[in-house]
């Protein structure tokens, strides 16, 4: 369980910061701003989670929950905007909250 967290941690990561960089690129990047900002705390908060998670934290509960929330919010942002890029993410974002849901319970 907690191999298939870290791939969808890392997996989340990476598709956040292309999702960003892809929404910098658009040509109306300027309605773009909420979704790069969201990637971007996405990105970040997956980042702390994975480190926490691969050094046994034992504040690794409190960043899993941080980190449902902010991937839920990053979905929802994605969902908005049609590109491929915003799709991938929120596919990424989703799968990637849903693990962490499912390993609560193992951090505790």
């Amino acid at each position: 369980m907690k191999n298939q967290l870290i791939k969808s941690l890392t997996d989340c990561i990476e598709a956040c910061g292309n999702c960003a960089a892809s929404c910098l690129r658009e040509f109306n990047v300027k309605d773009m701003t909420d979704c790069i900002q969201t990637d971007v705390d996405c990105q970040e908060i997956c980042t702390t989670t994975l480190a926490f998670i691969t050094r046994g934290s034992s504040n690794s509960e409190t960043l899993l929950k941080a980190c449902i929330e902010i991937c839920k919010s990053c979905e929802k942002e994605c969902r908005n905007h049609e590109m491929d890029h915003c799709q991938h993410c929120a596919d990424a974002c989703r799968a990637c909250y849903e693990a962490c849901e499912a390993n609560l319970s193992v951090a505790a």
